[in-house]
């Protein structure tokens, strides 16, 4: 069974000062970067060796816990790729894939979009692939292997030096004055002696990695809400270098939703600021979207939209991402052939990608109510307001007070245009025909729409469809009007058909 490792030992976003750093635990080196390594810095060595050989390198702390928020930020984000994630000692992560090697196109692939992953969290790694999972994470010490043959694995774990198994370390000296150095020498021994002086654990371990025993793993147990958040090494000035570290915390959220098969319609993004007797309240950015998502991209194009219409009150010290509003994941469509003019998802996407770049408040939507009166049936809202959604420019049929929310269906035959002015535009006559360019001659027979007497704002009108000279077509009205003035009645032009 394939099991991917991967060995993560650097955080990229952590600069190395020019004489190298190195990482203390009891005042001991514990690791050194390549730089510190030049200098003649290794591990063991205690503070004072260190700054007589390199007095400008720089030391830290150990910090346990953040390493383990790493380790975890990175087995959440591996869950793009499976649900089986385990974490284990030496800030090590392994992931069977046994089942996604096929639906990533293979080894190569998949082992390229973890390391593209890694990085984006600002981690480098070593990969190792094997059948075993303890077989992968011994390889992954000696570099990036990638074994898919229980008989190649056996090959190039027999060279495995022996301070590799952890369970052999306590006894790498005795082992040396037996002459063994790789593990295929401790494997040639007596196995009842090596039970009797180290104990069942040395061997089991031996026999998960060559896969002759079974390998039981804890796979990670993920929270049933997302929430995620990241210090940033220095104060950000402008949202520009906000926006890396809400990559990382997007990718978690992929990794999240992908283990959880569910889908996201609304996230929530925290920029926060000063703590303390100077606290400032963070800077909430909600992002509702209009279709269920689960994309990087287009969940990431979506905050970068955000943070660029945003001018910051003051520098950001943290970030924190919420999933506010989930739901289950929808299959992909099954069909053969695509939607003509894009899926509803791809409309979808280009509605919140206009929302996010232009404000809720310019990206309207048509809000038809039950009204006879053309310009009283429909209204624009946003597209987060509520109201009831229909076709545009069709008006309703019940016309009486207190029923301006609900909508009716629009009798058939009656024609409605594509376009309605927002103001009526009055037209002239000649020769007692209506003129638009040119004489209009009327297409229909009349409609007569009488409404608006419980507002105080009544309209008597009939309605026609009017045709041009040139075939275009009109929507105009004439204003009822009393019998001393039938000789000059009043045409107006309302709406124009596609």
């Amino acid at each position: 069974m394939p099991r991917l490792q991967l060995e993560v030992f650097r955080p990229k976003w952590l600069p190395e000062p020019a004489h190298g750093c190195a990482v203390l635990e009891q005042d001991r080196v514990l690791v050194a970067s390549r730089t510190a390594r030049a200098a003649g810095i290794r591990p063991g060595m205690k503070r004072g060796g260190v700054l007589t050989l390199a007095p400008g390198v720089e030391m830290f702390e150990r910090d346990v816990a953040r390493e383990l928020d790493a380790q975890r930020a990175v087995a959440v984000t591996l869950m793009q790729f499976s649900p089986e994630v385990a974490l284990v000692e030496e800030a090590t992560v392994i992931v069977d894939i046994s089942a996604s090697l096929r639906l990533f196109g293979g080894v190569l692939n998949l082992c390229r979009a973890a390391k593209a992953l890694l990085a984006t969290l600002g981690f480098s790694a070593r990969v190792s692939l094997a059948p075993t999972g303890q077989g992968a994470w011994l390889l992954a010490k000696r570099g990036n292997r990638r074994l898919l043959k229980m008989r190649s694995l056996e090959r190039h774990l027999a060279t495995v030096p022996l301070w590799s198994v952890v369970e052999v370390r306590p006894f790498v000296d005795w082992f040396a004055g037996l002459g063994c150095e790789t593990i295929a020498d401790v494997r040639r021994l007596p196995r009842a002696g090596l039970q009797r002086r180290c104990g069942e654990h040395l061997l089991d371990s031996l026999d998960r990695a060559f896969g002759t025993a079974p390998e039981l793993f804890d796979w990670l147990d993920l929270p049933p809400t997302f929430s995620a958040r990241i210090e940033l090494p220095d104060r950000l000035e402008h949202t520009e270098g906000a926006l890396f570290a809400a990559h990382r915390l997007v990718v978690q959220l992929c990794g999240w939703l992908c283990a959880k098969q569910l889908a996201v319609t609304g996230v929530q993004l925290l920029l926060e600021h000063e703590r303390g007797r100077l606290a400032i309240a963070p800077t909430v950015i909600e992002i509702a979207l209009g279709e269920p998502a689960w994309r990087e991209d287009h969940l990431l194009r979506l905050i970068r939209e955000r943070l660029a219409r945003l001018t910051l009150d003051a520098p950001v010290i943290a970030l924190q991402l919420d999933a506010v509003q989930v739901q289950a994941a929808e299959p992909p469509s099954g069909t053969l052939f695509q939607e003509p003019g894009g899926s509803a998802e791809d409309h979808a996407r280009l509605i919140e990608l206009l929302v996010a770049r232009l404000g809720n408040e310019n990206v309207l939507r048509s809000v038809p109510g039950a009204d006879h009166r053309p310009e009283v049936a429909n209204r624009w809202v946003p597209l987060g307001q509520s109201g009831q959604s229909g076709q545009s420019g069709q008006s309703g049929q019940s016309g009486q007070p207190g029923q301006a929310g609900r909508t009716a269906p629009l009798p058939a035959g009656l024609p409605r245009p594509t376009w309605l002015l927002e103001t009526p535009v009055q037209l002239l006559m000649r020769n007692n025909r209506p003129f638009y360019g040119s004489p209009l001659k009327m297409a229909s027979t009349g409609e007569r729409i009488e409404a608006g007497w419980f507002d105080g704002q009544l309209i008597k009108r009939d309605y026609f469809v009017a045709q041009a000279d040139d075939q275009s077509c009109y929507w105009i009205y004439r204003e009822l009007i009393s019998s001393r003035d039938e000789n000059d009645p009043h045409w107006f032009l309302h709406g124009l058909f596609g």
